[in-house]
């Protein structure tokens, strides 16, 4: 199960055997004035995965906040959920609500530049 507001994700989801794996997972961000990199989002990942809690947070400069499924990928592996089953974009529905709503609220554009640094 997940539910989408803005600024706000929410990924719940329970075993369905001793081979499973549960989650419950929150996603919160908001845009952020970064003294190096300027304006960006600002998330942080917290909940718990098979019973343990965690909460993790990082800053994606403007022009890399649209891949802010790569990071939360990263982070909900690094604490216990199987590659198989970590992709975000699996709720595409929740994804894509999320995508834009970072994209309004940094006020993103098609086309906007990206610095040649963050290319590495």
């Amino acid at each position: 199960m997940a539910k989408f507001e803005p600024g706000h994700l929410h990924i719940e989801r329970h075993a369905l055997n001793t081979d499973d794996v549960s989650y419950d997972v929150c996603i919160d961000y908001e845009v952020m004035q970064h003294p190096k990199e300027g304006k960006g989002m600002h998330f942080t990942m917290h909940g718990s995965i098979q019973g343990k809690e965690f909460s993790e947070t990082f800053y994606l400069p403007k022009d890399q906040a649209y891949n802010f499924a790569r990071n939360v990928t990263q982070v909900a592996e690094k604490y216990g959920i199987p590659k198989t089953m970590s992709s975000i974009g699996s709720m595409h529905k929740d994804y894509d609500a999320m995508f834009e709503d970072v994209r309004r609220q940094l006020n993103m554009k098609s086309g906007d530049p990206v610095k040649p640094e963050h290319l590495e």
